[in-house]
């Protein structure tokens, strides 16, 4: 009984984090607007004069490629960097709110 109590407890808290990280795209478009649009542009296709000074290619962020990225990855080079993209400065919510509006990207 109490391996199904610890089992049923263990699932909710897990259940709560991931709804606790789950993003708002109203509010990931304001940040990524704010914090990652200089580079990326506010359509998410990337500005060409930012990739050919840092002398890279810009993925578009509603690319097939990048859209089946899981979310915990998308979250680990938003929050860490990748390559020569550095790290945005932003909480774990944030990052989520982010990558909410990012998946919104591939709607359009």
């Amino acid at each position: 009984m109490k391996i199904l109590i610890m089992g049923g407890l263990s699932a909710l808290l897990a259940l709560s984090c991931a709804l606790l990280l789950a993003g708002d795209p109203a509010k990931g478009k304001e940040l990524f607007t704010a914090k990652c649009a200089p580079c990326h542009d506010v359509t998410g296709n990337g500005k060409e004069a930012i990739a050919r000074l840092s002398q890279v290619t810009m993925k578009p962020l509603a690319s097939k490629e990048i859209q089946a990225k899981p979310d915990d990855e998308l979250r680990k080079i938003t929050t860490k960097g990748s390559g020569k993209m550095v790290a945005v400065k932003v909480g774990e919510q944030e990052a989520g709110d982010i990558i909410a509006f990012v998946r919104t990207l591939a709607k359009k």
